[in-house]
């Protein structure tokens, strides 16, 4: 079984359960899954209705490129989305994954720095309901299903969606490269 690099972009405010979730299921396949974020030390979870736990940062996005890893995983939560939206340096990582042909999984508002990412354009995608105009207006079709994989672009509505979520980056990431995956 070959070593296979994940990268899991995220910041305060991250859904805690998109984030562990597929953590755990990327290692369990044996994988090594980095938490990347926009400045180290530790980042704060938060858990449905409070604050969660603070989890540890393996490397900052000024510390590693996209052709590291093999593919990158975006939590929701609304603070975390919306942070990562206007860093410059996320959105570069984020496109840059896009512009490899490699799988991106986005759940829940996790999209939102898509939209900022100029990626999803002609896709077709789901996520949390209270973005679906949003990513309409950038030029998705929405559409209303647990899991949806376009040409290695995985998106998930929320954290009741992550056993499907989950199963789909590990067949994605098996697969590897999609040349129809696209910026």
């Amino acid at each position: 079984m070959s070593t296979k690099k994940i990268a899991i972009l995220a910041t305060n405010g991250f859904e805690e359960s998109e984030l562990k979730l597929p953590k755990e299921a990327i290692e369990k396949q044996g994988w090594q899954a980095d938490v990347i974020s926009i400045k180290s030390g530790t980042i704060k979870a938060w858990d449905v209705d409070k604050w969660g736990k603070d989890y540890k940062v393996d490397k900052t996005l000024n510390e590693v490129s996209a052709k590291e890893y093999n593919a990158l995983v975006l939590p929701g939560g609304v603070l975390n989305p919306d942070n990562l939206r206007t860093n410059d340096d996320a959105i570069i990582f984020i496109r840059d994954f896009f512009e490899q042909h490699k799988p991106v999984a986005a759940i829940c508002h996790g999209p939102q720095s898509l939209i900022n990412a100029k990626v999803v354009k002609g896709r077709t995608v789901t996520s949390y309901p209270s973005i679906k105009i949003d990513l309409e207006n950038a030029g998705a079709k929405w559409v209303d299903k647990e899991v949806v994989v376009d040409e290695a672009f995985i998106t998930s509505r929320t954290p009741d969606d992550l056993p499907a979520f989950n199963a789909k980056i590990i067949e994605e990431v098996k697969e590897g490269k999609h040349q129809l995956q696209h910026a």
